[in-house]
């Protein structure tokens, strides 16, 4: 048998992967930060670390299908969602541990309202869905001002010994989302929706003639993610004493990196969870790295910005080699 029919190995197919870029860009700058501290703060980095990019990846999942759908599909209402899902579970919970799961599904059902209210703006009145969820997201955000009115509300004292308790050092919340990431890459490439989703960011036209129900496959995509939305609303503010109105504020741009660094196409049709992980770490260990060399904010942001192009344009040169 020739060489060139006989199968990669498995480091090649390793390399071949999307996703791994941002893993090496993760390790690469904890590397650099642990030899700044001489290795001093290593744990408490990893911990924190996996803590944060916990939240990033739960919107980012949701994110990631909308994104999967093809050019033009984002949800920029994931943070006003957050703020209202959170708000309301807090306060319908009201400190009561008995309340929890009846806050949970609240949270979930704010979010799935947010997902019918903005398919429905992108079905119904033709709206760009860029535009749609922009105009959701200020009349959600009004709503979760005009609900919370300012009151911060503690969250049930077990809800809150949830998201933060650790097992070995690695917070239980974070081993509920690798879980929860692992059944979504299932869902993506085993299952039947996975593929309809697949199939219409790569040619919606062609999907359709094919008989994907692609209005039903939207929809569910942007309830998914407005979904993600109101459980990370409810998990973010059982981790940080309770809702308030900035709480999503860094998770609009930050949902949409980690789809991009994580190596789905933005162009839609090409995706992948595993990258969200990396990519989640990624970002919060490039942030961790330049608050310990000292960087002041506007550095920072310059610095976070430029690393993000590199990471971006070494994957997508990997891509286009293959």
């Amino acid at each position: 048998m020739s060489d060139a029919a006989s199968p990669p190995s498995p480091l090649r197919r390793l390399m071949a992967r999307p996703w791994l870029w941002a893993y090496v860009a993760a390790f690469a700058v904890f590397i650099v930060t642990i030899l700044f501290t001489g290795g001093r703060s290593g744990g408490e980095v990893a911990t924190a670390a996996f803590t944060f990019a916990t939240f990033s990846v739960i919107v980012g999942i949701g994110q990631m299908f909308v994104v999967t759908l093809g050019p033009g599909n984002v949800d920029l209402s994931i943070p006003a969602t957050i703020t209202l899902a959170g708000a309301v579970a807090t306060k319908i919970m009201d400190t009561q541990d008995g309340m929890i799961l009846v806050g949970l599904l609240v949270a979930l059902a704010c979010g799935a309202a947010v997902g019918i209210f903005n398919y429905g703006l992108i079905i119904l009145l033709r709206i760009p869905p860029i535009i749609a969820t922009l105009s959701s997201s200020f009349l959600v955000q009004s709503t979760a001002i005009a609900y919370g009115r300012g009151i911060r509300i503690k969250p049930p004292p077990a809800l809150a010994d949830f998201t933060t308790s650790q097992v070995f050092g690695m917070p239980v919340l974070a081993i509920c989302v690798i879980l929860l990431a692992a059944v979504m890459e299932v869902v993506l490439r085993r299952t039947l929706y996975g593929r309809w989703v697949t199939a219409i960011g790569q040619n919606i036209r062609a999907a359709r003639l094919a008989g994907v129900p692609v209005g039903r496959t939207r929809f569910a995509a942007y309830m998914m993610s407005a979904v993600f939305a109101g459980l990370c609303g409810y998990l973010l503010s059982g981790f940080s004493g309770g809702s308030s109105l900035s709480m999503g504020e860094e998770y609009l741009l930050t949902s949409i990196a980690l789809v991009v660094i994580g190596g789905s196409s933005v162009a839609g049709g090409n995706s992948n969870v595993p990258g969200l992980w990396g990519a989640a770490l990624f970002l919060f260990l490039v942030v961790t790295m330049l608050n310990t060399y000292g960087f002041g904010a506007g550095l920072r942001y310059l610095a976070t910005g430029a690393i993000i192009i590199a990471v971006i344009v070494a994957a997508s040169r990997r891509r286009t080699a293959r």
